[in-house]
């Protein structure tokens, strides 16, 4: 079958490689109908963390069910099922505790020796406590496809920094960063009752996304420019709730910078860079909370579902640009020069 590997920085490939199958009783194997590069992807893309040459690669996908091993009871053949970006064995501590991320025996797709979303198919561990089924008519809808594709991270992550932030009726909620998983974010704030809800960002063609997900204001400054900005619109008072979905030290000083005492930070951007950003003093004296970090979106997607399938809540608009599986290196290309806000694979 075909999948995507990457070799070194900026080296993407769609090779031949072994088909997926099941090897163990708990498996399925997952024919791959969506799946999508993630802003993270991209650290490995430019080389700022580590892969192994010919390493497979991406973290999302839905598709429909080729096969199942003997032990798995809940999926049979032609299911429509979205898959998160982490395995997870669903009965151990953590999993029964919600903490999917932190599984005793999970993984995440595309680590060395396992199979990547961006790919034809994929091998599927703990297949009946991995993967979630979806209505099987959703597969003719390609808006509806879109939206559920972001199950498998974007929406679940954007939705743990909101939860980790505190957005909440009546709150103003502040979302630093304006790439997939920042608009997500707004959107789970709107969702979740957030009053008033700032985007940072300064790519106009993706603030408007924001506007459309629910950003009553938007923040086109950056460092303390964006500080300044923010304390003004909210005459002083700051944000109740700030998402950094960046994962830089200018993102995370921004954020603190922004927060009102006995606020709280979610952070869910995949921290790179020299420092943290943080400085402990201002936490304490401000009373300010952090929390997040690996969203547990397998513990998610049953609560946002519905949400998603009615119509409620369309995050599809963050995928700007779709490519078939040979063409995924221009799509890497794309992202990196920041020309596609999120691309979308069609095996």
């Amino acid at each position: 079958m075909r999948a995507t590997t990457i070799h070194a920085p900026f080296d993407m490939r769609v090779q031949d490689v072994p088909d997926a199958a099941v090897q163990h009783p708990t498996d399925a194997v997952v024919r791959v109908l969506r799946a999508c590069i993630c802003g993270s992807d991209l650290w490995a893309y430019r080389g700022e963390s580590a892969r192994k040459p010919g390493q497979r690669i991406g973290h999302e996908f839905l598709g429909l069910v080729e096969e199942t091993g003997a032990d798995v009871s809940g999926l049979r053949r032609g299911d429509l099922v979205v898959a998160p970006f982490m395995w997870s064995d669903g009965v151990c501590d953590y999993c029964r505790e919600g903490l999917t991320t932190s599984c005793e025996h999970g993984g995440f797709w595309g680590s060395e020796g396992s199979d990547g979303g961006q790919g034809e198919a994929v091998r599927v561990p703990f297949a009946d406590a991995t993967l979630v089924r979806l209505p099987g008519d959703a597969a003719s809808d390609d808006r509806l496809l879109s939206a559920l594709l972001t199950l498998s991270d974007v929406l679940g992550t954007g939705h743990h920094a909101a939860l980790g932030a505190g957005a909440r009726p009546g709150a103003t909620v502040a979302v630093v960063g304006d790439g997939a998983v920042g608009l997500c974010a707004v959107l789970a704030a709107r969702r979740l009752g957030a009053e008033r809800i700032i985007a940072l960002g300064r790519h106009q063609g993706r603030t408007d996304i924001a506007r459309r997900f629910g950003a009553t204001d938007v923040v086109a400054e950056r460092g303390e420019a964006a500080v300044e900005a923010v304390r003004e619109l909210t005459r002083g008072q700051d944000a109740h709730a700030v998402v950094e979905a960046v994962g830089t030290e200018q993102s995370m000083r921004t954020a603190l910078g922004v927060a009102r005492d006995g606020g709280a930070i979610g952070f869910v951007g995949v921290p790179h860079g020299s420092g943290t950003g943080l400085d402990l003093g201002v936490m304490f004296d401000g009373n300010i909370a952090l929390r997040g970090g690996v969203a547990p979106v397998r513990t998610y997607i049953p609560e946002l579902l519905p949400d998603v399938l009615d119509g409620t809540i369309d995050p599809s608009p963050v995928f700007d640009r779709t490519v078939g599986l040979e063409e995924v290196p221009d799509g890497y290309r794309a992202m990196d020069e920041r020309t596609a806000l999120k691309v979308m694979v069609t095996p």
